[in-house]
């Protein structure tokens, strides 16, 4: 029978559909091709001047900026959602609101070598793109007019990659997403009944679950979650309670590359390379929620699509059970 399932966090009830149990292999699709030849590609070195001047690069040698030499590089989108110049502009539009697109947008190319993913790269190379996202957050923050930066990946042409080259990017807005309001909501809601950080528990039950752990070091912890909204979707969670990512410490990031890497090498195995999309959660600028709040990384492999019943209901189905699809990941030989 299908169960309903809640999120503790944000109220968000999914459907855990066993009738509709699937493995693996059903969601398997053939995969497009990299193309042979990377002559066009802005984000390969020696095409420097196809992209926008660089924010920050990482170069194990000293060189000019906008040249080859770079192990990682920021730029900003040569497309941008939104627009670090100008002002807010806030006003009111009769019964509405409205405001500028005021903010930054900026892509973390993440290595020259336009073959690599994410998954290939050695995890001290996955530890310096950690870095990066780090480094542009703390210089972000001194913009007083941006409430919260969002770090988040596109892999593959079905979870919205325009390039083949593997990139992240970041987004850093004049607000904070209702989302994400209702995600801290959540949290404080937990913590004002209970003096506790509801992600704590989360990690202090799975630990002691054991059903949903696909992998764990000494600082992080990987589990498919609970109310999984997607099959084999992942989240890994410090265990170091803490609500800004850019806090973190040298030896978190040292165990946190470790980890990411084996999440994308097991879906990789298990679901043969699928496209996917991760998502940093890490609070609000400028706000308190330390005692209650608590960031980590969401991954989400693209298996199946939000179609009518979920955009009417805010629903998810979800085929496959969190336990499951820790088990698949969990015993794939890697």
């Amino acid at each position: 029978m299908s169960e309903l399932r809640r999120d503790p966090i944000v109220g968000r009830w999914v459907i855990i559909s066993t009738e509709r149990r699937a493995r693996p292999q059903d969601f398997l699709r053939n995969q497009p091709a990299r193309p042979p030849s990377t002559a066009l590609c802005p984000f390969c070195p020696g095409q420097e001047r196809l992209t926008p001047k660089e924010i920050l690069a990482y170069r194990p040698q000293p060189g000019e900026p906008n040249t080859p030499g770079w192990t990682i590089r920021v730029v900003p989108n040569k497309f941008p959602a939104l627009q670090v110049e100008g002002e807010l502009g806030r006003e009111g539009v009769g019964l509405y609101d409205r405001m500028n697109g005021i903010g930054a947008h900026e892509v973390i190319i993440e290595t020259p070598n336009h073959k690599d993913t994410l998954a290939d790269m050695p995890t001290k190379r996955i530890e310096d793109v950690l870095w990066a996202f780090r480094d542009r957050i703390v210089d972000l923050k001194k913009d007083g007019r941006l409430r919260y930066i969002l770090i988040f990946k596109n892999h593959g042409a079905a979870a919205g990659a325009t390039l083949e080259h593997t990139h992240s990017q970041l987004i850093a807005l004049p607000i904070v997403p209702t989302s994400v309001v209702n995600e801290i909501e959540g949290c404080r809601a937990h913590y004002q009944q209970k003096e506790r950080c509801m992600y704590c528990d989360i990690l202090r039950q799975e630990l002691s679950d054991g059903t949903r752990i696909v992998a764990e070091n000494p600082e992080f912890l990987c589990i498919t979650p609970f109310a999984a909204r997607f099959p084999f979707e992942m989240w890994i969670l410090p265990k170091r309670h803490a609500g800004h990512f850019e806090e973190s410490q040298k030896s978190q990031f040292e165990f946190l590359a470790p980890i990411l890497s084996e999440a994308l090498r097991r879906m990789d195995k298990v679901l043969s390379r699928p496209a996917y999309n991760f998502v940093l959660h890490s609070s609000p600028q400028h706000e308190k929620t330390g005692e209650f709040y608590h960031w980590h990384l969401e991954l989400m492999p693209k298996l199946t699509q939000v179609a009518g019943f979920e955009w009417g209901t805010g629903f998810y189905i979800n085929p496959v059970a969190p336990e499951e699809s820790a088990k698949f990941l969990r015993d794939a030989e890697l």
